[in-house]
């Protein structure tokens, strides 16, 4: 039987999933809610096939997430995320063999046929994903969109280590507020993940290398 690790801590996600599962046949269902429990669900099941967004999880970037798939090689993934930059989405195609890709906003067809694809050991790459690779729309080289002082200050603040709950805590803001600021930053940037956005912030001087926290 099929083992299926579903590596999503949405709950409205899992819900939707386990409906398109339904339609695959039999399978074992098992659940990783972060990134140690999903290790742990590969080493008892190496040839799992695993839906995960990773930028759910505290993966470092992309590359990360691809070791682990290389770790595992018989192992078939789909990365299933809100929005993914072009870079991010040029190393899964061209630096994986196992990683279909798809959207959570793309049409139900798609994340079917992705689910569909990997659970019998083939890769789907969505239609989208094909666009933006073969039209670049994003522009790599350009400097990101400038940031307002209030997100330089939060940024600097997570360039320096601190936690959502302590930069609300400095600033007299609510966690709902500071993650509202980090989303609006990463989509400024271009990234998904805090280390991206930290990587890029230094590349053009956002925030001062001195101020990364090691």
């Amino acid at each position: 039987m099929l083992d299926i690790i579903i590596a999503d801590n949405q709950e409205l996600t899992r819900l939707a999933l386990e409906r398109l599962l339904e339609d695959l046949g039999e399978s074992r269902r098992l659940y990783a809610s972060g990134k140690e429990t999903l290790m742990e669900r590969l080493r008892d099941s190496p040839q799992s096939t695993v839906i995960i967004d990773y930028t759910l999880f505290d993966f470092n970037d992309i590359d990360h997430l691809l070791i682990v798939c290389q770790r595992f090689p018989l192992s078939n993934w789909v990365l299933l995320s809100d929005d993914l930059t072009e870079t991010c989405l040029r190393s899964v195609v061209y630096g994986s063999h196992n990683v279909s890709i798809a959207f959570k906003d793309s049409p139900i067809q798609e994340i079917a046929s992705a689910l569909r694809s990997a659970c019998e050991g083939q890769r789907y790459v969505c239609q989208r994903v094909r666009e933006i690779l073969a039209t670049g729309l994003e522009q790599q080289q350009a400097p990101p969109v400038a940031l307002t002082p209030t997100e330089v200050e939060v940024m600097r603040a997570i360039v320096q280590g601190r936690t959502t709950k302590e930069i609300a805590a400095e600033r007299f803001s609510s966690i709902h507020t500071i993650n509202t600021h980090r989303k609006n930053i990463f989509h400024k940037l271009g990234v998904n993940t805090a280390h991206e956005a930290i990587k890029v912030s230094i590349r053009y001087g956002l925030v001062d290398e001195a101020d990364y926290f090691i």
